[in-house]
């Protein structure tokens, strides 16, 4: 299937957040207003795929940052990017269950570095959990071991991609 990447915008919400619930736990998941905050804050680094019929199938978002892992208060408050930070975070990666196993979480992946580099990060950085840490080294990234993180009570790992 083809898919359209671009910015997320406010009249997306509804999809994004359906996508957000099926595929995060309600402890993981970003609330609405989080996510909103999120668009207005860095929509550039906030990228949304959609089929040719206009359906939201996934998205990627994170804001740039300026240490190698992320922490948990990225979570909580959005800024806008700042050009002189080395990082591309990710918090949320998440393709809706229609369009699962198709490797639109990899061109997901793919459209944010693109992004990454014409800003000039160095990197891009996430924490996953156990069971995602192959889907990430499939694409490139490396396991930096256990993260500093409590977020919804889990085991995270820092998982970072050089970006070349």
């Amino acid at each position: 299937m083809d898919y359209t990447f671009g910015p997320a915008k406010a009249a997306q919400i509804d999809a994004i957040m359906h996508i957000e619930q099926a595929g995060f736990t309600p402890e993981e998941a970003a609330s609405r207003a989080a996510m909103t905050q999120r668009i207005a804050a860095y929509s550039d680094t906030f990228i949304v795929a959609t089929t040719t019929s206009g359906t939201v199938a996934g998205y990627v978002v994170g804001p740039a940052f300026n240490q190698r892992y992320l922490i948990d208060e990225l979570y909580g408050d959005s800024q806008p990017n700042r050009p002189a930070d080395c990082y591309q975070t990710v918090l949320s990666l998440a393709v809706h269950p229609d369009f699962r196993d198709s490797g639109l979480g990899s061109a997901l992946l793919e459209q944010l570095a693109s992004v990454a580099l014409q800003q000039g990060r160095r990197a891009i950085t996430l924490t996953c959990l156990a069971r995602l840490v192959p889907f990430y080294e499939r694409n490139g990234f490396a396991n930096e071991g256990i993260a500093d993180s409590a977020h919804a009570g889990e085991r995270w790992f820092n998982m970072v991609r050089e970006l070349q």
